[in-house]
């Protein structure tokens, strides 16, 4: 297999990826606004029920009474946050598997919702858990999705990162003699 069957390859593997979550999500909240009462929690265990609820804002219903052109704001900025990371995955390199995935997570999320976006004008939420009379705000598995793959990028983030301020002067010495390096290619005078 060539590179870039390798390459063409790990990239329809990370689509699929989010393309998956798009399908589940899309799935579950067809379910839920089938069987499910706007409004009325199905209890599937304690701390956690099933609460059909539609939010035409962002999180946490953020800008949810804004009058309709959140709708277009946010349309807009889920598209372009799509786009970037469609770019970015294709950019990543091969060894990134984490931050992949993690990106693969935030893509297939904000497909999700963004195709309830453009096509209902909210976001369909079921998922709702509390404890006694603390309810977190009600979610959806594109939610959870993105959820996850930013817990993902941070831990990707903080177990790449140099753990020692010697590791960090190392760093900046290996930065420095490629840099000297580049400086010098063609220039013929020996090092002093």
């Amino acid at each position: 297999m060539s590179a870039k069957q390798k390459t063409e390859f790990r990239t329809s593997v990370l689509f699929s990826i989010s393309f998956l979550i798009f399908i589940l999500d899309q799935i579950t909240k067809y379910l839920c606004n089938t069987y499910l009462n706007l409004g009325q929690p199905v209890t599937v265990f304690p701390g956690f029920d099933l609460l059909l609820a539609y939010n035409s804002g962002a999180a946490f219903s953020f800008l949810s009474d804004a009058g309709g052109w959140q709708r277009w704001l946010l349309t807009a900025f889920s598209s372009a946050i799509s786009l970037l990371l469609v770019f970015w995955i294709f950019r990543l390199p091969k060894t990134e598997k984490l931050a992949a995935l993690a990106l693969c997570l935030i893509l297939g999320g904000a497909w999700g919702n963004l195709y309830d976006r453009i096509f209902d004008g909210y976001v369909v939420d079921f998922i709702s858990v509390y404890y006694k009379s603390y309810r977190f705000a009600t979610f959806n598995i594109a939610d959870s999705a993105v959820f996850l793959g930013a817990c993902l990028m941070m831990l990707d983030i903080f177990r790449n990162r140099p753990t020692s301020p010697q590791s960090v002067e190392n760093i900046n010495t290996a930065e420095l003699a490629t840099e000297d390096e580049t400086e010098n290619i063609g220039n013929n005078k020996p090092h002093e």
